[in-house]
């Protein structure tokens, strides 16, 4: 067993005590040397110079109780005790100079004597592993008695080896997660694993983070959530505001984000703070950044940096200290090759860049939405309306299949949820309703003047894509099959979601799903690879 080492304060009241009655009260740190079970090897005894003396008779009655313990007694300069600052700061500087050698002492921080600020003070040393080990906390006996030395708790700081404490960490974070989630028992893997991470993000750091993904993904959404989460952990004091970078044009772009002074330029009557001191101690939600101006990235990289900036004509700098969220559904990668987007404000924000997928990527997770937006309709309209088996059938079917791209993704579901909800007669969704919404969806998702779909993107050519030779070879039933998948693969954006879509009834059957390498295969009986079915434009 490693010797043990105590870091303590000296009592001035506790551990005080003159004559032969001092033996018959209790002293703390006297009572550390008094345990037959234990041997303390040392104890660092930290005190003002004004009771060295105290000390010194407090090291020799430990030496006449335990001769084995030696006492270091280590002198402290204070002026005022009751200084947090003060207290923190000369105990901060002791214990980085001191000698730990935790592979060879085991080091126990005392917490009952001194000052209440220099026991706060110990607690977050030994906290943050400043100094390494253990917090003892000694008590007295119910009864003081001569020889008595009470007891000795010892507590560990890593909480983690506390199953309780453990398993309420766990609740909260699965509760954090479910707010993200708005309730919503989501079960896309990806989507599922980016939440997760999303939470333990949000509640750990205030950097910038940037969420990416096609309009109507819940971008707006999901950045309210975790401002709304902080919140709720006394994270932030300030206010969430919300811009859309795309309505802002010009030089009242400048003007809305950092504000400006009056006369600063034409129809400027008056101070105006702008967005970013309104989001001060708060969140600032930047949607569509990628459509900001240069000009206006090098002020905001300015902001993220350095927590100030000029307003617009103002000659004096102003504070605003925010967390920036940003939302784009632009490939800013691509934006800062061409040299439309900074490439170090994009460095700035892309410490924690999540890309969400749009609902055609998350099929399985369309039946849960739906019932949660159900739900809402009811809460909201104080009508309860549910789908008959049937039609429910009929329109996940349809909801799920490659047909339906859900270009406006949530904001065309929850249109589509309205609109069978309000029509529904007797609260009932029938299928003759339900064929109709598919019916104004596809509508919907039609090419502008043209009545292609969207969803057959543009005509697969196998003959070019195979070439002549295996084209010709190919049976009519292989040839529409491989057109379909092709298409599929198309509208997808990576190898795995496409094998997501086409494998979506049977994958879940499956004890191990892999719908990446069964996709894989199948091109690979034509001769095919996943990049081979892009079109050109995308593959450049």
């Amino acid at each position: 067993m490693k010797p043990i080492v105590v870091i303590g304060f000296l009592g001035t009241q506790l551990d005080a005590g003159q004559g032969a009655g001092r033996w018959n009260k209790w002293r703390p740190t006297v009572s550390l040397a008094q345990h037959d079970d234990m041997v303390v090897a040392r104890i660092e005894l930290l005190h003002t110079r004004k009771h060295t003396a105290l000390a010194e008779l407090v090291k020799a009655d430990i030496a006449a109780v335990s001769p084995e313990t030696t006492v270091h007694l280590v002198p402290f300069d204070l002026e005022d005790p009751w200084d947090f600052g003060e207290v923190y700061t000369r105990l901060y500087d002791w214990a980085r100079a001191y000698p730990f050698q935790p592979e060879r002492e085991q080091y126990w921080t005392h917490i009952t004597t001194g000052t209440h600020v220099a026991q706060i003070c110990m607690f977050l040393l030994s906290e943050s592993r400043v100094v390494p080990g253990v917090l003892a906390q000694t008590s007295p006996p119910r009864k003081q008695r001569q020889g008595d030395a009470g007891k000795v708790a010892l507590i560990d700081l890593d909480l983690s080896r506390y199953d309780p404490i453990a398993r309420r960490f766990d609740a909260d974070q699965r509760d954090a997660v479910a707010f993200l989630k708005s309730g919503i028992a989501t079960r896309n893997a990806r989507f599922n694993a980016l939440i997760d991470e999303i939470e333990r993000v949000a509640v750990r750091s205030r950097a910038p983070i940037l969420l990416v993904g096609p309009t109507g993904a819940g971008k707006s959404f999901l950045a309210r959530r975790m401002f709304e989460l902080k919140q709720a952990r006394h994270q932030v004091t300030g206010p969430f505001v919300e811009v859309n970078c795309a309505t802002l044009r010009g030089d009242g772009a400048a003007s809305t984000l950092f504000g400006h002074k009056k006369g600063s330029f034409t129809g400027a009557a008056s101070d105006r703070a702008g967005l970013l001191r309104t989001a001060h101690q708060g969140a600032l939600f930047l949607d569509e950044i990628g459509e900001l101006g240069l000009d206006e990235q090098a002020m905001l990289l300015k902001a993220i940096e350095e927590k100030r900036f000029f307003p617009v004509g103002a000659d004096k700098e102003v504070e605003s200290d925010f967390q920036l969220i940003a939302g784009t559904h632009r490939d800013l990668r691509r934006d800062v090759a061409q040299g439309r987007f900074r490439e170090d404000l994009f460095a700035r924000i892309n410490l924690w860049t999540y890309d969400l997928p749009g609902l055609a990527q998350r099929p399985e997770d369309i039946e849960p939405n739906l019932d949660h937006l159900l739900a809402l309709h009811a809460a909201e309209n104080h009508r309860v309306v549910r789908f008959n088996a049937e039609a429910r059938t009929a329109y996940l079917r349809f909801a799920q299949s490659p047909e339906a791209i859900w270009r406006g993704n949530f904001r065309d579901l929850s249109a589509s949820v309205t609109r069978l909800a309000t029509l529904a007669d007797g609260g009932r969704i029938a299928v003759a309703l339900v064929e109709a919404e598919i019916a104004r969806l596809r509508w919907l998702w039609k090419h502008e003047g043209t009545g292609a779909s969207v969803a057959a993107d543009d005509e697969v050519d196998l003959e070019v894509l195979l070439g002549e030779e295996k084209f010709a070879a190919l049976d009519l039933f292989d040839r529409l099959q491989l057109e379909a998948v092709v298409r599929v693969c198309r509208q997808s954006r990576s190898l795995s979601d496409a094998g997501r879509r086409l494998f979506q009834a049977t994958r879940e059957q499956r004890s191990v799903v892999n719908d990446a390498d069964r996709l894989r295969k199948y091109l690979a009986k034509f001769k095919l690879e996943w990049s081979q079915t892009m079109n050109a434009q995308e593959t450049t």
